[in-house]
């Protein structure tokens, strides 16, 4: 299959790029600064021209990166919007640009977080994303044409990361990084759709 894996350099994405590479794939890696191609997931236009430079393609992956800790006494509609361009609205232009790019029968597996289902001080922002991406991956199972699919990944703090956030998020239980990539690997090769796997360790 030939994959985009966007945000395919950071933690989890340059590990889930090798690994796909292992299973023949042809792996295209796409980020803002990094990668074989380019793209901001807050402007829709970066992310129509990157489905013009690589393509039909057969799935989309996006790794995407965490947002910002956030204050809940200061907390504000703008500083809301401003993390949920991406990290949100990104993943779902993704989608909704991708439809008309990608092959019949092509997959989307997007990444939203545990904070959807589990509160922690410092996250309601990540939080309400997680939530509507879960929303978003559910609707859009049902609406997806050309027997496309799409699942989410959420994964709690990744094990190659407890250095440098076990001290937000005291007592978290990680989740192995070969366990998380065996997930990502199920949305990419199974017949699923409508799933949101919970990679809560």
């Amino acid at each position: 299959m030939k994959i985009v894996v966007v945000g395919g350099t950071g933690t989890i994405g340059r590990r889930l790029a090798a690994k796909l590479h292992e299973h023949g794939h042809r792996v295209i890696t796409a980020g803002r600064t990094s990668g074989d191609v380019r793209v901001d997931l807050t402007s829709p236009e970066s992310i129509e021209t990157m489905y013009q430079q690589v393509g039909a393609i057969d799935a989309v992956v996006s790794a995407a990166a965490h947002g910002p800790m956030d204050d809940f006494t200061t907390l504000s509609r703008p500083e809301l919007i401003d993390n949920m361009q991406g990290k949100l609205f990104g993943q779902v232009d993704l989608v909704l640009i991708g439809q008309d790019h990608v092959a019949d029968g092509a997959s989307f597996t997007l990444t939203s977080g545990v904070f959807a289902d589990q509160a922690w001080p410092g996250v309601t922002g990540g939080a309400m994303i997680s939530g509507a991406l879960h929303a978003f991956v559910l609707s859009a199972a049902v609406e997806l044409p050309r027997t496309m699919r799409i699942n989410a990944v959420s994964p709690t703090m990744i094990s190659d990361s407890v250095e440098t956030f076990s001290e937000y998020f005291p007592g978290m239980r990680p989740v192995s990084m070969d366990s998380l990539l065996t997930d990502y690997l199920s949305c990419i090769h199974g017949e699923q759709t409508g799933e949101i796997i919970r990679a809560y360790g």
